[in-house]
């Protein structure tokens, strides 16, 4: 028995790759299903199964190509109800694989057809669990994304997967692995740990929502107190994955459309694409095309594509660095973001040839925007996480989270230069670009951030909650 997580930092997701007796199952697969088919050839192996724990929001899954590709079928939990064939399982239901069981084990509450599996390695015990977005480790799935098509109330979701976790998963064996869909950093959950597989038993120990003297009524509070609104493209991944989507080789050999600077900016006019700069913050600093927004393929790429565009249908024209058009591509693929129509051919140095006009982002020392600050008072806005922002802070800073900036865009100075910075400098640079697409050009971008400016003397600032008298 051969199991293999396939782990993808950018989204903080796992798939995972099971092999028995020359049989091979794919759990939760990303877009590009190519190298779970090559890797099954590598092992002379055959896909024979491919799951799907539930209909996922925060990325696109590879199931509908890899099924089409290899003929395996599409298993769903109970409660499913793709618009394309697959099959939905009872719970309890068994799939065998080689010489291994895998067990539909129903577990609603995350979404209502959310399901995990249960591995039986071939003397019948149990072995493993793959959880999906039921439990994580250190966290549970959130229980409000689901509550449209669900319909009900977050809180009733929040019970039904406090009864899940106790009836289904809690009483099993303490050795059993977990095998969880995401990790620290996904917008599914609020309080994962770093690490990526754990035993049942350290998370009953662990994880807050696990805990044996928990009431219904603490886990409902504790699930539902502090989650930030879902990102806006998360329902439309949902409807991809459930009603299936375009071949992602199609959607590569259009993105991969090389077009010349001029090519490039008649494309970019005549279709209303965004121009997405996606190369390191240093090198847009320094010049890019006008109005194009930078979001970098060395940060969290995809998701922060995903928060910021929101519309999975919006034409995109990429603007990378040499040979990595084909990554952004998959990428942007992976967030059901398939609308790229070319790249430009040479970067943006064959724009700069070209005799093009572009842009700039003044971006100082953290020092000099520390003598600045304590000398002419120069605002400060702070576009990290409000959470980030209330444990410490520039004095007087305002914050205006870069998730939802263009809901602070008229808090803005319209004349008087200003300070950006975020916690190193990747956020800060995306928040100038959108800024200066707005038409708001007076800023100034403090390089290396928060960290920077504390370490160059700059007054900070602790959240002190309020007492009541």
């Amino acid at each position: 028995m051969k199991i293999e997580q396939i782990y993808t930092g950018c989204l903080a997701q796992g798939a995972y790759y099971i092999e028995s007796n020359g049989e091979v199952a794919i759990i939760d697969p990303l877009r590009e299903v190519g190298p779970y088919i090559k890797r099954a050839a590598n092992d002379k192996a055959k896909i024979k199964y491919i799951f799907e724990t539930h209909f996922h929001a925060d990325f696109v899954s590879g199931h509908v190509t890899l099924s089409k590709e290899t003929g395996a079928p599409i298993i769903y939990g109970p409660l499913a109800n793709p618009s394309f064939e697959a099959i939905i399982a009872k719970d309890g239901q068994e799939f065998k694989l080689g010489e291994i069981t895998i067990k539909v084990v129903h577990t609603p509450g995350h979404t209502m057809e959310s399901s995990t599996f249960l591995l039986k390695d071939k003397n019948g015990k149990d072995h493993a669990i793959f959880s999906g977005d039921t439990l994580f480790l250190g966290d549970v799935g959130r229980p409000d994304l689901a509550q449209k098509a669900a319909d009900m109330t977050q809180e009733q979701l929040a019970g039904t997967l406090f009864d899940s976790l106790r009836t289904k998963l809690m009483p099993l064996a303490d050795d059993v692995i977990v095998y969880p869909a995401h990790g620290a950093g996904s917008a599914c959950g609020k309080n994962m740990m770093k690490e990526t597989v754990d035993t049942l038993g350290n998370q009953k120990k662990m994880n807050y929502a696990l805990r044996a003297d928990m009431t219904r009524d603490e886990f409902i509070k504790e699930v539902t107190d502090g989650l930030l609104p879902p990102p806006k493209y998360f329902p439309l991944n949902v409807k991809m994955n459930k009603e299936g989507y375009e071949d992602f080789d199609e959607v590569l050999e259009r993105g991969t459309t090389a077009l010349t600077p001029d090519a490039f900016e008649v494309a970019a006019n005549e279709t209303g694409a965004i121009v997405l700069d996606v190369r390191h913050q240093n090198d847009f600093v320094k010049g890019h095309i006008p109005r194009s927004i930078f979001i970098g393929l060395n940060g969290d790429f995809a998701p922060w594509v995903g928060a910021l565009i929101a519309d999975v249908d919006q034409p995109l024209l990429l603007v990378t660095p040499d040979g990595k058009e084909e990554e952004a591509i998959t990428r942007l693929s992976r967030v059901g973001f398939d609308g790229t129509i070319g790249f430009l051919k040479g970067g943006f140095e064959a724009w700069k040839k070209a005799s093009k006009d572009y842009d700039t982002i003044t971006s100082v020392p953290a020092a000099e925007a520390v003598a600045a600050i304590k000398a002419k008072h120069t605002p400060v806005f702070d576009v990290r996480k409000e959470t980030e922002y209330l444990s410490e802070h520039v004095k007087n800073a305002e914050n205006t989270p870069l998730s939802s900036l263009n809901d602070y865009l008229t808090e803005f100075p319209e004349k008087e230069t200003f300070f950006v910075h975020c916690a190193g400098g990747y956020r800060s640079v995306i928040a100038a670009s959108i800024l200066k697409s707005r038409g708001i050009h007076n800023l100034v971008d403090v390089a290396g951030g928060f960290a920077a400016l504390k370490a160059d003397g700059a007054e900070v600032t602790d959240y002190v909650c309020p007492t009541t008298l």
